[in-house]
């Protein structure tokens, strides 16, 4: 077993990996198997990260670039606490568990605020940014019950249903989560500064992309494998027929997720999604009960 030191030299490595962009999780995650740890990375030799096969051309150019960093790197790990931020890896106690029964799940995320409490049961209510009247109440109201019956929330602080559903959670008194698609301490989108505050004291801000990264579209698939592998079951309030939370969904089926969605009509194109969740064998949500029930948490009123 590795001492406080040896983890420590480990985070360090890790969090250096992670600001090399073309590194992925997965790649990351080889390169301390196949090498018998992280930290052996920084003194290991062209030739051997060659032979090892696990990088492509363009990861091991982007490897030897970062190495020039390292410095750089490490000053900006030194000054996280006072920042208020967080490193957390998946040799941390505090990981989530859930996310280590993912594939792919994260070797580093960034924290602000807390993580969820393992003890709890947790829901993803993801849905359409520009979502009606009536979704945004709808998830609000699914939100603010499961979260009175110790549920934690978790969503993408998104416009639409996942800016409702936080602040139901938020209006219940309870924690809810953030996972974002840039930097932990950029607000995204900026509409919400008010939301992104509240949450760093009632519940917390999460992501797995280096400080100061930017929103890209392609952050945001990667990120919603982090929103359902943290819950228990996901919740699809308002979709299109093509979305984002469809694609949530879907990372949730393949996690092994039970998957709820709010039926519509089926001339709303809101609801479409949804309708086509329901046809091929999502749970219909009715009521908050319906969640409630699944997770077995027992609830008088619906």
């Amino acid at each position: 077993m590795k001492d406080r030191t040896d983890l420590e030299q480990e985070r360090r490595m890790l969090f250096c990996l992670n600001q090399i962009p073309p590194l992925g999780a997965v790649s990351i995650c080889a390169l301390g198997e196949y090498f018998g740890g992280f930290s052996n990375l920084f003194n290991t030799e062209e030739t051997a990260l060659r032979e090892s096969g696990i990088l492509r051309e363009n990861q091991l150019q982007a490897f030897w670039e970062g190495k020039k960093n390292w410095t750089k790197y490490l000053e900006e790990y030194e000054k996280l606490t006072e920042r208020g931020i967080r490193f957390v890896t998946p040799l941390d106690p505090e990981y989530p568990e859930r996310l280590l029964q993912i594939h792919g799940y994260p070797m580093g995320l960034y924290v602000r605020g807390k993580l969820p409490d393992p003890a709890l049961p947790a829901v993803a209510v993801v849905g359409a940014r520009g979502c009606s009247e009536y979704g945004s109440q709808l998830a609000s109201a699914f939100a603010e019950m499961l979260a009175k019956e110790q549920v934690q929330i978790i969503s993408g602080l998104a416009l639409g249903i996942d800016g409702a559903a936080h602040r139901g959670a938020l209006k219940a008194g309870a924690a809810t989560y953030g996972v974002l698609g840039c930097g932990v301490n950029i607000c995204y989108p900026s509409a919400h500064y008010k939301l992104y505050g509240q949450m760093l004291t009632q519940g917390g801000v999460i992501s797995e992309f280096p400080l100061d990264t930017g929103p890209l579209p392609m952050h945001f698939p990667m990120r919603n494998r982090i929103i359902s592998g943290l819950s228990d079951a996901i919740l699809v309030v308002e979709a299109k027929e093509k979305s984002g939370s469809l694609i949530t969904a879907e990372l949730g089926l393949d996690q092994g997720k039970e998957i709820f969605a709010i039926p519509g009509r089926i001339t709303d194109h809101l609801s479409g999604g949804c309708n086509r969740l329901i046809q091929q064998g999502a749970h219909m949500a009715i009521s908050p009960n319906d969640i409630l029930e699944y997770l077995g948490v027992k609830c008088e009123k619906g």
